[in-house]
């Protein structure tokens, strides 16, 4: 595919949803200012393994994987399974499921430290009880936070995306430069003792330095902090145990999600008895919470993620990311485009060489260049087990024609005249 695909039916669903649906759609980064309106699909029909087909019938090769939980790939035949046959017997219920039990054994099994574990529906979900039971734990308030942890008040409040949180709950809660051990004392200081939490995600744009890892692991837990590690992204994908199995390193408490059901609605926090244990008194508690399809689809996807399947994972995500490389340095755009993370999750960063209030164009330009090769495209790489060689060719095809055409828009100083929509917005503004 390289002319723009016909998006007819996804341009018609969406001037449905916006007389219905607040903001079009129930996630920010499926929203249709982050996606190239007319140049990319806004409505995804069906999936399988490593391909999605959007409303007017265009395939696309999915890197996104819905945004990092398809582990193994669209409709996968063991977890379709699994959750048919748990369907047959109920989906909720009065009194708990055995599955809870055994997924906990699971998860405790394989995460190092954890010693209990509680299960949510989402990420946000499984942070927040973390940040509840760190401030339960030190008898603190602060919270600081090195990443993305959510849409809960405690986090979001310190961020452009504050509006109805309140200003008491915004100022306990502070940023930091997680890579920065200065940025860390000085949060930890202007906090003066009273740090509940440090939360990161440990890995990210780029692989930790374990030493570094480690060394803010020291200095909060000196500071009387708990130390949460944020693998909503990074649990089961980078390792069995997660990111403190990848790097050696170990938190005070670990949320998961994404990965963890293959696409189903599941997150957990696990830790050891010292803190998790105060759940007894804590309120975290809700309905679905022992849903039994998601566990059911837990349990399988687990099943699935055997050390062969991590090779393989690790095998190819480091060749894309080698053919991505090539692909930068071959158009002449290292200047602006990069790419890091580790190979089960590369991140490729666009910058924007010609900066316009109007949003993001050298961004635009590449995802709208990508879709017109059949590739979905929104800065992250998810390997599944689904992808293969043919899925990475074209992927690496596809990056190689967006930076080349990215590079003309550099060279004659208008990036904006090679756009075929409107440019995509910062989920996050700057904070003027």
């Amino acid at each position: 595919m390289t002319e723009p695909a016909v998006l007819t039916e996804s341009e018609r669903l969406l001037q449905r949803a916006l007389a219905v649906v607040p903001a079009q759609t129930q996630t920010l980064s499926k929203n249709h200012t982050q996606w190239p309106r007319g140049a990319a699909p806004l409505y995804i029909q069906r999936g399988q393994g490593s391909h999605v087909w959007d409303v007017d019938g265009n395939r696309y090769v999915d890197f996104p994987m819905a945004l990092g939980p398809v582990i193994l790939g669209h409709a996968w035949p063991s977890v379709n399974a699994a959750i048919e046959r748990q369907l047959a017997d109920g989906i909720s219920f009065t009194l708990p499921h055995p599955i809870e039990v055994e997924m906990a054994e699971r998860v405790v099994a394989q995460v190092p430290g954890a010693e209990r574990v509680r299960f949510g529906k989402t990420g946000s979900d499984a942070n927040s009880a973390a940040i509840r039971i760190a401030r339960a734990t030190t008898g603190r308030d602060g919270v600081l936070v090195g990443g993305y942890h959510g849409w809960h008040d405690w986090y979001i409040g310190a961020t452009t995306r504050s509006a109805g949180v309140p200003e008491a709950v915004r100022a306990l809660t502070a940023t930091f430069d997680a890579s920065d051990p200065q940025s860390l004392e000085e949060a930890l200081a202007a906090q003066a003792g009273d740090t509940a939490a440090v939360i990161i995600e440990p890995a990210g744009l780029s692989e930790p330095d374990p030493a570094q890892l480690q060394a803010l692991i020291d200095r909060a837990q000196a500071a009387g902090a708990l130390v949460i590690f944020d693998e909503v992204i990074t649990g089961f994908r980078l390792a069995p145990g997660g990111a403190q199995e990848r790097y050696g390193v170990r938190a005070d408490l670990v949320t998961f999600g994404k990965a963890l059901g293959n696409g189903m609605p599941i997150s957990a926090v696990a830790g050891p008895a010292q803190h998790m244990d105060l759940l007894e008194e804590i309120f975290f508690s809700g309905t679905h919470g022992g849903e039994t399809l998601s566990l059911a689809a837990a349990r399988a996807t687990l099943e699935e993620l055997t050390p062969s399947a991590y090779s393989e994972l690790e095998d190819k995500g480091t060749r894309l990311r080698a053919g991505v490389e090539a692909a930068i340095a071959s158009a002449g755009v290292g200047d602006w485009v990069s790419i890091d993370g580790a190979p089960q999750r590369t991140v490729v960063v666009i910058g924007e060489p010609q900066p316009s209030k109007n949003g993001l164009m050298a961004r635009t330009l590449v995802q709208q260049e990508m879709a017109a090769r059949g590739v979905l495209f929104n800065g992250n790489n998810f390997i599944c087990l689904a992808h293969d060689q043919a899925d990475l060719d074209q992927a690496v095809d596809a990056y190689g024609h967006a930076f080349s055409r990215l590079a003309v828009g550099i060279g004659s100083g208008d990036i904006e005249g090679l756009l075929r929509s409107a440019p995509v917005q910062p989920a996050f503004r700057t904070v003027s």
